[in-house]
C-alpha cells in the first residue's frame, strides 16, 4: 500500500500503489499548471466515510510507494480521472472499486450489436 502524506498532517493517506499513481500523476500535472482542485476518496481500511483534501501548489505533497518500480497505469483510465478532476466535484475515487472502474475505462462500449468496437489507446502509462 501506498502513503500520501498532505501538509503537515504526519498520518498518511493509505492507497493501492497502483491508484495512488494515477493520483500523483494528475496532481503533478494540474499543480504544475497552477490548477487547484479536491481529491475525495471514500472506502479506504482505516477511514470510514469519505475524506476530501484540496490540492493546491503551495501544500506540501509526498507520495511513497511499496513498489521500487512504477506502475503500468490505463491512458483511457488516467484520462477519465484527469477529466473528473476538471470538473466542479474534483477527483474522486472509492478504493473498493477503483480496479472495476479502471477496466470499464479500458472497454470500449458498444452501441449497438453491429457497432465497430469504438477506438480507443488501450497504451499504458508509465507513472514516473
Amino acid at each position: 500500500m501506498a502513503k500520501l502524506y498532505y501538509g503537515s498532517d504526519t498520518a498518511p493517506v493509505t492507497l493501492p500503489d497502483r491508484l495512488l499513481g494515477y493520483i500523483k500523476v494528475i496532481t503533478a500535472t494540474k499543480l504544475r499548471r497552477g490548477e487547484s482542485f479536491t481529491l475525495t476518496w471514500s472506502g479506504a481500511d482505516d477511514e470510514g466515510g469519505r475524506s476530501t483534501i484540496w490540492l493546491q501548489p503551495s501544500i506540501p505533497l509526498r507520495f511513497v510507494f511499496d513498489s521500487p518500480e512504477p506502475e503500468q497505469l490505463s491512458g483511457d483510465y488516467l484520462r477519465a480521472l484527469a477529466d473528473q478532476s476538471n470538473s466542479a466535484t474534483g477527483l474522486n475515487v472509492d478504493v473498493r472499486t477503483w480496479e472495476a472502474a479502471e477496466e470499464a475505462a479500458r472497454t470500449p462500449a458498444r452501441t449497438s450489436a453491429s457497432a465497430s468496437p469504438a477506438r480507443t489507446s488501450t497504451r499504458p502509462v508509465r507513472a514516473a
